[in-house]
């Protein structure tokens, strides 16, 4: 399913763009957007592999002649829990609505899945902020749940924990979670 957006245009009329589940086809594309962000280690670097495995989870947003202009994924982490991963926006696109809109949708996932919480790690603190995110100190699941957790191989599972194997990973950045019940639905 596609839905059609409109985002400000830099200097003239709103361009729109399109989110739709991304497909095998685009995983180059969310590589190279994502790249840039890895560099800088604002966003983890990934395998190419990664990204194919993971490609279910990814929403993607296009502009009108197709292009890949923004990225993001939700893993579930738990029975009420995912995280919202991966969220980038090209450079050009940036302040345009466009990261907005590809949370909003991975949020409204999460409902349709019945989850109750997403987590993010991000050093976009403000703009997670505005969508309902708060930061967290601890872990805020069960002892049973948080025992299960430990069992998983997976980076972001570890940091949701905030287990010391995944610290460098971590630095400067700020847990978040959102409670969507708390949230408005769009």
């Amino acid at each position: 399913m596609t839905t059609p957006h409109h985002g400000a245009g830099p200097t003239g009329p709103p361009q729109q763009f399109t989110l739709r589940p991304a497909l095998p086809r685009d995983v180059r594309e969310i590589r190279d957007l994502v790249a840039p962000y890895a560099a800088t280690r604002i966003l983890l670097a990934k395998e190419l592999v990664g990204y194919y495995e993971a490609v279910q989870e990814f929403v993607v947003a296009v502009d009108a002649s197709g292009t890949l202009v923004g990225c993001g994924a939700l893993h579930v982490m738990w029975s009420d829990l995912a995280e919202v991963r991966t969220l980038a926006v090209h450079p050009a696109w940036r302040g345009r609505g466009v990261g907005g809109e590809l949370l909003g949708d991975l949020l409204d996932r999460a409902r349709r899945m019945q989850l109750r919480r997403v987590f993010c790690l991000t050093f976009e603190v403000p703009f997670f902020s505005a969508h309902g995110f708060r930061p967290i100190a601890g872990t805020p699941v069960t002892q049973e749940v948080y025992a299960e957790l430990l069992r998983s191989h997976d980076d972001g599972v570890a940091e949701f924990l905030d287990l010391a194997r995944v610290k460098p990973n971590t630095l400067g950045n700020t847990r978040m979670l959102a409670d969507l019940d708390d949230l408005p639905t769009v």
